[in-house]
């Protein structure tokens, strides 16, 4: 892994005003593709190298659980070489910390439900603010042993060594998060009757793009899942199968990371081009250049890479973002510089991330001078702000750090407060954000 995660920043981070931005970023790798590829790959029948793989804290804590689960996983210095179990973890006891990493802790509590062995699953203090209980309730349906050593609904897990029931369905519900979904879907093959698993997802499915991927990527591993619609909700038929190492895999760039410069190339002139995903990507939030052309912006796609540039003044757009709820966070520091009422529509899930992102994106850009109105899964705001300077609480949510620093292009200073949080996805953020500055 190429080491980026060590990097240190200060306490606090001044961006200065940025007038002028153009240039090209190579993206850094998918989280979600990094962390749901480590855990197929160690789940399949052979080796597979990862390369472009992430670097950071999140898929530092994954990494670290699967070799405490017994699977071995080597830096070749080209990639990740990760040596697949077959479907059955060598160790059976494991105390794991998963950080603040939602896709690891709940993918690794379906991975773990049924592999006969007796685990904690652990993080730090908002992992246990953090809803797991609807996947929890599906899997015990399933006749796993999965309870709660605190608060129940919550992390700390405790996983006992369980049978199966034999289901050949099953409910769990994605209306609070889809990584309950897309975990239930990774554990399906090894845990499936011969005539298969249907996981059914009644109601709303937020974040569904997130899904799509899962199943993309269990078909590099050589199991497909069929999409079943009809009547309310969704179901998914997924195949008793044994996962199949694809030899080599090379993770796209991170779409949600793209987003802060994209962005950046309709606020400060660009054209800015961003590296690793583009129109033939699987990930759900290359569709936020649609949302800047929605506002204005002049946006080029190429098959693994996206170009904007300002094209006049951004246009205000009332815009669900149930799709792309990660990237919606920069639509919102966007709608600053919009005219017009901008309201961002489908971020109910921002309140279960890293902090309460409705709570507190309000809160930060009404330092910025905005008047921020809110509701249960929405937020609005008036623009063009005349913006102030302000220090930006960042509650350790590296996508507030991110996507504030953007604020700049308004011609004010921006103070990030503990600027190192950006070290869960992104380490090199204020340096690649540094390396497209002209002014």
């Amino acid at each position: 892994m190429n080491g980026q995660a060590r990097r240190q920043w200060p306490a606090t981070l001044t961006v200065q005003p940025i007038r002028h931005a153009s240039g090209s970023v190579r993206l850094p790798g998918s989280k979600s593709l990094t962390n749901r590829a480590l855990l197929l790959a160690a789940l399949a029948d052979g080796p597979t190298t990862l390369s472009n793989e992430l670097d950071a804290e999140d898929t530092r804590v994954m990494i670290e659980a699967l070799r405490a689960l017994g699977v071995s996983i080597t830096d070749t210095g080209d990639g990740l070489r990760v040596h697949g179990c077959t479907g059955v973890f060598p160790e059976r006891k494991g105390d794991l910390f998963l950080g603040n990493a939602g896709t690891a802790m709940r993918s690794l509590t379906a991975a773990l439900a049924f592999a006969g062995g007796t685990y904690r699953l652990d993080g730090v203090a908002r992992m246990r603010e953090r809803p797991i209980g609807d996947l929890v309730d599906a899997l015990n349906v399933l006749g796993a042993r999965v309870g709660y050593a605190g608060n129940p609904g919550y992390p700390p897990l405790l996983i006992e060594p369980a049978s199966l029931a034999g289901n050949a369905t099953i409910d769990v519900r994605g209306d609070v998060s889809s990584q309950f979904v897309s975990g239930l879907l990774m554990a399906a093959p090894l845990i499936a009757p011969t005539s298969g698993l249907v996981v059914n997802v009644p109601g709303t499915l937020i974040s569904q793009p997130y899904v799509a991927m899962t199943v993309a990527l269990m078909a590099r591993f050589g199991v497909d899942v069929t999409r079943r619609d009809g009547g309310v909700g969704f179901a998914f038929v997924v195949p008793r199968a044994t996962y199949r190492a694809p030899g080599n895999l090379a993770i796209e760039g991170d779409a949600s990371s793209a987003s802060y410069f994209l962005a950046l190339g309709a606020l400060a002139g660009g054209p800015v081009r961003v590296q690793g995903a583009g129109s033939a990507s699987v990930q759900g939030d290359v569709a936020f250049a649609h949302l800047l052309e929605a506002m204005g912006a002049q946006v080029t796609w190429g098959e693994d890479w996206i170009e904007t540039s300002k094209a006049g003044p951004l246009r205000a757009v009332d815009y669900d973002c149930g799709a792309i709820p990660d990237a919606a966070m920069t639509a919102a520091v966007l709608a600053l510089f919009a005219h017009g009422r901008t309201r961002l529509r489908g971020i109910g899930s921002w309140r279960v991330k890293e902090t309460d992102r409705i709570a507190a994106m309000a809160t930060e850009l009404g330092k910025l001078g905005a008047k921020v109105e809110t509701g249960v899964d929405w937020l609005a705001l008036e623009g063009p702000v005349a913006l102030h300077p302000a220090e930006i609480d960042t509650y350790d949510d590296h996508r507030i750090a991110m996507c504030f620093a953007l604020a700049a292009t308004g011609g004010v200073p921006v103070v990030i407060q503990d600027p190192q949080c950006v070290s869960k996805t992104f380490p090199a953020f204020f340096d690649v954000l540094a390396s497209v500055n002209r002014t």
